[in-house]
């Protein structure tokens, strides 16, 4: 469960970013300890427009760092069925290292711009 220093920080973050950025897309990142999740969400009507998890058999004994690359792969083949490239990065209150760095690392090589 998230603490409310978490939950500060992420609210935080999201009004900045949805004050700066109004004419593109919010890609959001959720990390649990053993998961990971992303989230393209289209802020002005809150809807939930592409999603991808780590979280199923095929990735099962995986590192954690495979799955970031298939969490990657998934949303960005998505994305571009969907025609989206341009979104802002939501790390929703996580430090941008690790496995959220590798994760954002891998959507920019694939083609999505933040």
């Amino acid at each position: 469960m998230a603490s409310k220093e978490h939950n500060k920080r992420s609210k935080r973050i999201r009004k900045k970013l949805n004050q700066i950025n109004t004419d593109r897309f919010r890609l959001s990142i959720f990390r649990s300890a053993k998961n990971i999740s992303a989230q393209i969400i289209d802020s002005k009507n809150n809807k939930t427009l592409i999603s991808a998890t780590s979280v199923s058999k095929k990735n099962k004994g995986k590192k954690k760092s495979e799955k970031n690359t298939d969490v990657a792969q998934i949303l960005i083949k998505k994305a571009l069925e969907k025609k989206i490239t341009n979104v802002y990065f939501d790390r929703g209150g996580y430090r941008f290292h690790g496995r959220i760095k590798s994760l954002a690392e891998a959507i920019r090589k694939g083609g999505l711009r933040f």
